[in-house]
């Protein structure tokens, strides 16, 4: 908690930074600025790469804002940011709207991530399959005891529909990854609109289920160890096993840009896949891309 402190009010000195007057900048002044805006779950990692590299070009300033996937790639679709950060792939009809306005969205793979399913420290239950994770979300399972947990209420909590990570667990938990699968999260399901919400959440509220990007979750709640099917071997996320490929929710994050990027955006971009970066990248508990 205390980093994502630390990242916000580094967050706040960056728009606010980006936003000074050019009148009254001295001669030591910034005379690059790049717009970077979207997933919520890049955003800290995001924020502590504009940060470093910063600290290694005082002529660029970096502006970074979270909002989710769908808000950042709508900025890409506006021309308002240079890079519009992602948790899920553009979408078909995104591209669509992105060329009929003169943008050509280009993807960049710029780390992976593991989803890790979360419940209270107190909660028995530590193994589920998918199929009963899609069976808890879909409304099929509403109690604990069904799942060889004590007598209580499943509260079930997901981020907001414009969250690339509630896109991806839903095609992939719920939806198994079935492309004509129409399951949707139950009725009952509490939105929240950040990452940080269902973390705190899930640590006060022992019937409580929520999943979060691996570089979110803290030790004081309890990740499931998730089986791909009946019978198979249960395994928690971490780096590793996102590499050996056997923790089965994982995906890589993304950066879009409206075209080959050039100048400082394309140095930047270089930067972020640079040995360097990607550190950064495991110290807050992602997965560097090779």
């Amino acid at each position: 908690m205390k980093r994502i402190i630390i990242l916000l009010i580094l967050s706040s000195f960056l728009v606010a930074s980006c936003g000074s007057n050019p009148a009254q900048a001295s001669s030591n002044s910034p005379t690059v600025y790049i717009q970077n805006k979207g997933s919520d779950t890049v955003v800290n990692l995001a924020l502590a790469w504009a940060e470093r590299y910063q600290s290694q070009h005082s002529d660029v300033r970096i502006s970074v804002t979270g909002g989710g996937s769908g808000t950042g790639i709508a900025a890409l679709l506006n021309g308002t940011v240079d890079l519009a950060n992602a948790s899920r792939r553009i979408k078909d009809e995104e591209i669509t709207t992105a060329r009929s306005q003169g943008i050509e969205p280009l993807e960049h793979i710029i780390a992976r991530d593991a989803i890790a399913v979360i419940v209270n420290a107190e909660n028995p239950v530590g193994e589920l399959t998918l199929q009963q994770i899609a069976d808890i979300y879909s409304g099929k399972f509403t109690n604990w005891k069904e799942l060889g947990g004590e007598d209580r209420p499943i509260v079930k909590l997901s981020r907001e529909t414009n969250s690339g990570t509630h896109v991806y667990f839903l095609e992939t938990v719920l939806r198994l990854g079935r492309s004509d699968d129409k399951t949707l999260f139950s009725t009952d399901t509490l939105l929240l609109p950040s990452s940080e919400g269902i973390v705190a959440e899930v640590r006060h509220n022992p019937n409580a289920i929520g999943y979060d990007g691996l570089g979110y979750v803290p030790h004081d709640v309890k990740m499931i160890a998730i089986a791909q099917e009946a019978g198979g071997a249960y395994v928690l996320p971490s780096i590793a096993t996102v590499n050996d490929k056997s923790y089965p929710i994982a995906r890589d994050l993304y950066m879009y840009t409206n075209g080959n990027p050039t100048g400082i955006v394309k140095d930047y971009l270089d930067w972020i896949l640079s040995a360097e970066a990607q550190e950064i990248v495991a110290e807050l508990g992602f997965v560097p891309v090779e």
